[in-house]
């Protein structure tokens, strides 16, 4: 931002489309609520674009992407927006999930760099757009202001458990719930640094988490594996069978490998058909 020419900024038409958008509540806006506001204050369509432009280059909005905006920090009061506010709006419908939703709720200590959030829809990113060749651990991202945003594509019928939090005293974003978040470690341990460090944060948090509603998250998942993961994890950490059993009882095929990031080898359970690739010790 140029602090000169943003502070000699006075187009009145400019700053009266910003106030319109902030009165009702647009802190995050898109080209067509911007037209919408804009009539009301007789500002042409041939203008609004040059106007949105204007008020990117001096410094009172973000554009995000095309045809979606921010307002900045400053205008018309010191509404700062938490970056999980950007990512939901970024990519529509979409949740903060992964690590970012771990965090949020305690689950891990560990402080995400990127800003992770789930979504239905296949995202395409600016780098992917550029072809761009990433290393090793590298992902294609968002980039925004410095934050980087990942979105990870869900089926719809995996999108459920979410809930809607206050991040600070003016917004509100869907996220994840406890037991959502924490049936994601067992649907894609890789992410999460694998098995292992899924079923030490279970162990760690199972007082903290509805154990009802975890099990009833994973049979609605659907995938065997995923529920006999969890129900191996939840034997393993000590919760007693009866509790459990009906995670034992999903229709399997074959056996499943506790950690799908391991070479498939090991013991085989029988009651749970896992392959027990992942040393771990069992509590009984």
């Amino acid at each position: 931002m140029k602090h000169n020419e943003r502070k000699n900024y006075s187009d009145n038409s400019g700053l009266s489309l910003l106030q319109e958008l902030f009165d009702n509540g647009h802190y995050v806006f898109t080209t067509e609520e911007a037209r919408n506001k804009a009539q009301t204050l007789n500002i042409s369509d041939k203008y609004l674009l040059q106007l949105l432009h204007l008020l990117t280059h001096t410094g009172w909005i973000t554009r995000l992407r095309r045809g979606l905006y921010a307002l900045k920090e400053g205008f018309p009061a010191n509404i700062q927006l938490h970056p999980f506010v950007i990512a939901v709006n970024l990519i529509k419908p979409s949740t903060i999930s992964h690590w970012s939703a771990m965090n949020h709720h305690g689950l891990s200590e560990q402080i995400p760099i990127t800003i992770t959030a789930m979504t239905t829809k296949k995202v395409v990113t600016p780098d992917m757009r550029k072809d761009s060749v990433l290393n090793n651990n590298q992902k294609h991202t968002w980039n925004i202001s410095g934050v980087k945003y990942e979105y990870i594509t869900v089926k719809p019928a995996f999108y459920f458990g979410i809930e809607e939090i206050w991040v600070n005293q003016n917004f509100k974003v869907p996220v994840t719930d406890k037991e959502r978040t924490m049936l994601e470690a067992f649907a894609s341990p890789s992410f999460f640094g694998g098995m292992g460090e899924a079923i030490n944060i279970l162990e760690e948090h199972i007082i903290e988490l509805n154990l009802e509603r975890l099990i009833s998250y994973a049979l609605l998942y659907g995938k065997s594996s995923v529920s006999r993961r969890l129900g191996w994890a939840l034997e393993h950490i000590g919760i007693p069978e009866e509790k459990i059993k009906v995670l034992a009882g999903v229709s399997a095929c074959g056996y499943s490998i506790l950690d799908p990031g391991r070479p498939w080898k090991g013991p085989c359970n029988s009651y749970w058909k896992i392959q027990e690739n992942l040393s771990v010790k069992r509590n009984r």
